[in-house]
């Protein structure tokens, strides 16, 4: 039996490794003792973002200095400082459409400049997804694009602009997910590539991350024949890839709390089999996840599951004490580089023009009149990893006009009929998000089209040829919504 200092140790050994959720826009008391008790940080979510988020930051600074405060700000689709109103940051494909480097840099500064202001540490992103599978429903607009040497180079400029602000940036999710049709926040998605085209298409934006300075990495809930069953953040085959190539920043896992890990080994067991495999900080996730199954002390059991199954690794000699030692020091050595990190001289952003620039523009139509426009929103539900239905597109879009909301994937004949009818003879766009040939999205397009010709279909997803009269914006968010209504207003 350990005495009361040897437990405590171990404890706050576990505690440095650990990056959790919380609920709520204060300190609750579970966490303000988790850092005074070496607990490496926290990872803000939307439902912690209402009030002021940069005396939040204080708070837990002056709790635990050593504090690392992490956030998901990619832009474009992804967003939690701006989730109300979308945001106002481009996307990565759009900047991938661009292929103007110093856009992406100075994106990426601006990104970082806004998470330094509100007192966090850790942008995690950029996408470093080479997104080869169009059915991808977890990375899609997410990454630079399908093509490797673009990906990389705009990985590699991303990395640079976020850690000029004085910030760590996270590329994410090793070894690549971009090749997934399945949902990692629902299932363990397999992939059947064989290891020469992982190590050709979907490793070097890692390595060119890398090459930029990047302090840290997160991987991906993937898993391949070749590696065996245990998907990539619990395999240490995967990770000792990743540091075979020299990186010796910290690896951080993907959200333990989602299905790929929660249904599979638990918490708890994903956190010990991480740690083991080569993991140096476990994200826990988001306690709102669960929905309507969400208990009121979500966060606290989810951070206790992570931590008693380290302790108790460590205890019985499953987990090597040395091994998390070392994880820890790797966390706190980019603690203290983003303590002594300074932000370097501001790069000018100039998002209304990187969005505009952006845009695609398919087909002729004449410009609309800068007056309310029905819109029939054809898009997806939004996802866990995803905010794809946003309101604030189509309301940007509309500029004041009818919102027509339908589920084309559920939509019979007779309902998108009725859209049609209730859009009237006034302007219209279409406003969607997956547009392929023989997509329920296409299918309610194309039908939309036989009794409005002169409808202007908006895509918010990847783009797609031979689709008709469309303007591709790239991203679900504010900024991508004003530059296609602008585009709407001028002839094409």
């Amino acid at each position: 039996m350990p005495d009361d200092s040897e437990r405590r140790e171990i404890e706050r050994l576990a505690n440095s490794v650990l990056w959790p959720g919380f609920l709520g826009r204060e300190v609750p008391g579970w966490l303000a003792d988790a850092l005074r008790d070496g607990l490496a940080g926290v990872v803000y979510f939307a439902q912690n973002l209402g009030g002021d988020i940069a005396a939040l930051s204080a708070e837990i600074h002056r709790i635990a200095p050593h504090a690392l405060i992490g956030i998901d700000e990619e832009g474009g689709s992804v967003t939690r400082l701006e989730t109300t109103t979308g945001s106002t940051i481009p996307g990565a494909a759009e900047l991938g459409a661009l292929d103007d480097v110093e856009a992406t840099r100075a994106t990426g500064y601006e990104i970082g400049r806004r998470v330094a202001a509100i007192g966090a540490d850790v942008v995690i992103a950029p996408v470093a997804d080479v997104n080869t599978d169009p059915r991808n429903p977890v990375i899609g607009v997410r990454a630079f694009g399908s093509d490797t040497s673009l990906v990389s180079r705009h990985v590699a400029a991303a990395v640079t602009g976020i850690q000029a602000a004085g910030v760590a940036a996270c590329a994410k999710h090793y070894p690549g997910h971009g090749d997934t049709h399945t949902d990692s926040h629902h299932d363990l998605p397999r992939i059947t590539l064989d290891q020469d085209e992982i190590e050709r298409v979907h490793l070097p934006p890692f390595t060119a991350a890398a090459d930029a300075g990047v302090l840290s990495i997160m991987t991906a809930h993937i898993a391949a024949p070749q590696w065996g069953d245990a998907p990539a953040t619990l395999n240490p085959l995967v990770l000792g890839r990743l540091r075979a190539t020299g990186f010796d920043g910290v690896i951080v896992t993907d959200a333990l709390d989602m299905a790929a890990i929660r249904e599979s080994v638990g918490i708890g067991g994903g956190a010990v089999r991480a740690l083991a495999a080569g993991a140096d900080l476990l994200c826990i996730g988001n306690p709102t996840n669960p929905g309507d199954a969400m208990l009121a002390d979500q966060d606290q059991r989810d951070y206790r599951e992570a931590r008693d199954a380290v302790v108790a690794a460590l205890r019985s000699g499953e987990l090597p004490r040395e091994r998390v030692e070392e994880a820890a020091r790797r966390v706190a050595a980019m603690a203290a580089a983003v303590r002594d990190r300074g932000p370097a001289a501001e790069v000018p952003f100039h998002g209304d023009a990187i969005a505009d620039r952006a845009l695609r523009v398919d087909g002729a139509f004449t410009a609309f009149d800068d007056a309310p426009t029905t819109v029939i929103d054809l898009r997806r539900a939004s996802s866990l990893a995803v905010d794809s239905a946003a309101s604030h597109v189509a309301l940007a879009l509309a500029a004041g006009g009818e919102i027509i909301r339908m589920d084309a994937e559920r939509a019979a004949d007779d309902d998108i009929d009725a859209a049609v009818r209730s859009a009237g003879a006034g302007q219209s766009v279409a406003l969607v998000d997956r547009i392929d040939v023989g997509s329920p999205q296409r299918v309610a397009l194309d039908r939309i089209r036989g009794t409005i010709p002169a409808v202007v279909a908006v895509n918010v997803g990847l783009p797609v040829a031979d689709a008709g009269t469309v303007i591709t914006a790239s991203a679900a968010s504010l900024l991508a919504a004003r530059a296609a209504r602008r585009a709407l207003l001028v002839s094409h």
